[in-house]
């Protein structure tokens, strides 16, 4: 779990992304304002930062300046390729423009963590453990043999545990946008991971749509 500071004016948007952030395992802090935002920053520790750019009382950019060493991701309206580079010139470590998918966002907080270091290393849910470093998964301590795909559909559902996951986003985000089968393929993958890790109970359908893990 990572202590992550939301820093956006725009109250229903800092509420989303607080929501969908908090089902993903984050402790999040909200700041509707650069002033805000500062105190919060003098005030405490954060393993990252999801900050507005155009924000009142102090833009996003000087929050930033005062920050150093707080891995941020910013947030825009802007599309130019100008305020993309300023942000990323100034040494942010991501930048994603208005309006956005919260699977990109929470995908995007999770790489910053993993750079970072302040990821999760491992996660449990009943008998089941998945070592993301090792990329291995115990059942009651023992190893269990997973193919990279079983792998990689289990960090996914991980990763976005809580949020109810389509199976054409499934299929994406583990076998790709060029791959050819059809949705068949994550229903074949999800029955084999209840069967294999005993998650029978954790993995629920969500009717005509797709699979949450629940966590």
């Amino acid at each position: 779990m990572a202590e992550i500071l939301i820093v956006e004016d725009e109250p229903s948007i800092n509420e989303l992304i607080r929501r969908n952030l908090n089902l993903t395992g984050h402790h999040c802090t909200q700041a509707f304002d650069g002033l805000s935002a500062m105190d919060l920053l003098e005030k405490g520790r954060y393993d990252l930062l999801v900050l507005d750019v155009m924000l009142p009382g102090l833009d996003g950019y000087k929050v930033f300046e005062r920050v150093q060493g707080t891995p941020t991701i910013f947030l825009t309206a802007k599309s130019e390729l100008t305020d993309k580079l300023k942000g990323l010139a100034m040494g942010a470590d991501d930048y994603l423009t208005k309006p956005f998918q919260m699977l990109e966002l929470a995908a995007r907080v999770e790489a910053v963590l993993r750079r970072t270091k302040k990821a999760e290393t491992e996660f449990t849910l009943g008998d089941m453990k998945c070592d993301f470093d090792r990329h291995q998964v115990f059942l009651k301590g023992a190893v269990i043999e997973c193919t990279p795909k079983e792998y990689e559909l289990l960090e996914v559902l991980i990763r976005n545990r809580n949020i109810a996951l389509s199976r054409d986003k499934l299929l994406d985000m583990v076998w790709g946008y060029d791959f050819d089968g059809g949705t068949r393929t994550v229903d074949v993958h999800i029955q084999r991971l209840r069967h294999k890790l005993h998650l029978e109970n954790y993995i629920k359908t969500v009717y005509k749509l797709g699979y949450r893990l629940e966590a």
